[in-house]
């Protein structure tokens, strides 16, 4: 059975593993290296005790006292041998997965950071507590928001169904974005519904940029948004044309349109479940069909009602902008 460290005054316990430390030194004579091993167990398990302990608030879960730690921190890179310490115990890290999977805590772990990072070019200059997103290392932890999704605990009994499925990584995370439209998910989500594939930021932007899935993360204009987290704005896929518009190309024309539909003014903001308004899609002045390029020129921000109006009506964009009906 596993030992649960056993909490105690800092001090008391600085004291005792002193005393313990300074004994050892007798043992150190010995020739026999298991007599040694077994003598500094109890100054091992002490050690623990004393880490767990420096949380002076009755914490006695260690999973508490790691979200504790976290919380106390946020927006600091965390090596995970800090949790360790705090915890007390060594199964930490499942714990720190129980957190982020199981309740809803936004744990950004260093491996999924570097994942996310090579496959989206742009989240990998983002700096976070003085560092780049390709820099974190595997070890390291990073919480993103201090409040819990109370909604995890049911994607994630979502996110086990989809993970056995027999399909590829790219059509299971689709399927889990699909069974949460509107909503943020984040990227460890996704890394797990994917089985831990490493492919899986990857499959996520093909999404986007090859199939058309309208999946927006904070590098792609919604900086509303906290890095590594996903959304599919809505269940369907954009047209053909308008899949080959450059990120960089969709990101700075949102940014140059303050966020905002150019025919109502509409913003992620302003989202409700009576609005039909769900997300913001670029329309092309000159349409592509007829040669227009994919250049912020050429392209204005719409609400995804009134893009869709503007093609029924068939009329110049700057005339339709113009027409307050």
């Amino acid at each position: 059975m596993t030992r649960r460290p056993v909490q105690d005054t800092p001090e008391h316990l600085r004291n005792k593993l002193v005393g313990l430390l300074t004994d050892f030194a007798n043992e150190l004579e010995s020739g026999d290296l298991r007599y040694k091993v077994l003598a500094l167990l109890p100054a091992f398990h002490m050690l623990r005790d004393l880490g767990s302990s420096l949380i002076t608030q009755n914490i006695p879960a260690a999973r508490d006292r790691i979200i504790f730690y976290l919380k106390t921190y946020p927006q600091k890179i965390i090596h995970g041998d800090e949790l360790m310490i705090v915890s007390g115990i060594s199964e930490w890290a499942r714990r720190v997965r129980e957190l982020r999977v199981e309740l809803g805590w936004s744990i950004l772990s260093g491996l999924t950071a570097q994942e996310l990072a090579e496959a989206e070019d742009e989240e990998s200059v983002i700096e976070i507590d003085g560092r780049t997103l390709a820099s974190m290392k595997p070890e390291e932890y990073l919480l993103m928001k201090d409040t819990q999704d109370l909604e995890a605990a049911y994607r994630w009994n979502l996110s086990k169904t989809i993970r056995k499925s027999n399909t590829s990584v790219q059509e299971k995370i689709l399927a889990f974005l699909r069974q949460n439209v509107g909503k943020q998910v984040t990227g460890e989500e996704l890394r797990y519904v994917a089985g831990d594939k490493t492919e899986w930021a990857r499959r996520a932007r093909e999404l986007r940029t090859q199939l058309g899935w309208p999946v927006v993360t904070r590098s792609q204009g919604r900086l509303d948004l906290p890095i590594g987290v996903y959304v599919l704005e809505e269940d369907r896929q954009l047209p053909a044309h308008d899949r080959r518009i450059p990120d960089a190309v969709r990101v700075a024309v949102l940014k140059r349109d303050g966020m905002a539909c150019q025919k109502c003014s509409w913003k992620h903001s302003d989202i409700s479940p009576s609005d039909p308004r769900k997300i913001l899609e670029l329309h092309h002045r000159v349409h592509h069909v007829r040669g227009g390029a994919n250049t912020a020129d050429n392209l204005v921000t719409l609400c995804n009602v009134h893009h869709d109006e503007i093609h029924k009506l068939d009329i110049e964009v700057d005339d339709y902008l113009e027409n307050n009906q």
